[in-house]
């Protein structure tokens, strides 16, 4: 796909491009047929099995497929919807956590269906199931959970001493003018302004191949006041760069011909409110690497120092022999 052609699908700026994909539209109800072993239906066995189903379109890509950021933040918008007025009191019920498997690569000219499975509504606690279906087949599946925000104990690790983001080249300004179509597309159409502390994973590893990374990240402009919308940006956010400690540990860049890497789940738990309009510091560290996959860990801190989020991600990372 070309970069004119990425243009031409995509006729909003990227983040009211961004913010159209993540409003979801309510398509019914739908049956999730459980079987056992001997291929009977379950379902009486663990409860009845339904789901409110929402659609939203895909952001197109240059390679052709789904940015896994954008179905973990569908799949957020579309849990929360369900999980809006839950609470007698009408005491929102912000998320705090998530666990997502991506399963098969997304279409980016297709639609995605997210079926909501409201699996429990307790006094504080609102869980729900999504599974993202496309072609009839599931490409990712979510479990995650709700709570209403309440008092308790209270502590955090502190904020990593780097560099601000003033003063940081961005990846957009590191790729304006490349006539590439993946580069056009870092430099005009990402949502989210990324600024490396380290070096840009795309050109260079450093020379020091250590298994950490910091990224200073944002909305390109002001987000409306939703916390909800504000969390599925942060989810959408927090797959870009996840990966790259165990990259850099090994000396690898984005576009090293002999890399193969694809995201294989997702975990988020979200701590303190934060906007993520505002400057994020993403600091990240892989722990491991082994049989063609690699771990990665990250803090999510407001430029304040409040730590507002904790990801994990493991990934298939393989180099081809040549």
């Amino acid at each position: 796909m070309t970069a004119d052609a990425l243009a031409e699908s995509s006729p909003l700026p990227p983040l009211e491009d961004l913010i159209e994909v993540l409003t979801l539209r309510d398509v019914g109800t739908a049956h999730i047929a459980v079987t056992d072993v001997q291929g009977k239906d379950a379902a009486e066995s663990i409860g009845a099995a339904s789901a409110r189903v929402f659609e939203g379109r895909s952001q197109r890509m240059p390679h052709g497929r789904v940015f896994g950021g954008q179905v973990l933040a569908q799949c957020v918008m579309a849990a929360g919807i369900t999980v809006r007025d839950v609470s007698e009191s009408g005491v929102a019920r912000p998320i705090h956590s998530l666990h997502g498997y991506f399963m098969r690569p997304g279409d980016d000219t297709l639609p995605i269906r997210f079926a909501v499975e409201e699996m429990r509504d307790g006094n504080s606690f609102s869980t729900r199931r999504v599974h993202a279906v496309q072609k009839g087949a599931p490409i990712m599946s979510m479990t995650c959970s709700f709570q209403a925000r309440a008092g308790g104990l209270d502590h955090q690790d502190t904020m990593p001493q780097v560099p601000g983001p003033d003063g940081l080249t961005s990846l957009a300004e590191a790729f304006r003018g490349v006539d590439h179509p993946g580069a056009r597309h870092i430099a005009e159409s990402r949502p989210i302004e990324l600024r490396p502390v380290e070096s840009n994973m795309f050109l260079d590893a450093g020379p020091e191949k250590v298994a950490t990374n910091h990224v200073w990240m944002r909305a390109v402009d002001r987000l409306p006041d939703d916390p909800l919308l504000h969390a599925a940006v942060l989810a959408y956010s927090s797959d870009y760069s996840l990966l790259e400690p165990v990259l850099r540990r090994h000396g690898l860049v984005w576009t090293d011909p002999r890399l193969r890497v694809a995201s294989l789940d997702h975990s988020m738990w979200f701590h303190r409110d934060a906007r993520a309009d505002d400057w994020m510091l993403y600091a990240q560290q892989s722990p491991s690497a082994e049989s063609g996959r690699g771990l990665s860990v990250g803090e999510i801190y407001a430029r304040d120092g409040a730590l507002v989020a904790t990801t994990a991600q493991e990934g298939m990372v393989r180099v081809k022999e040549s």
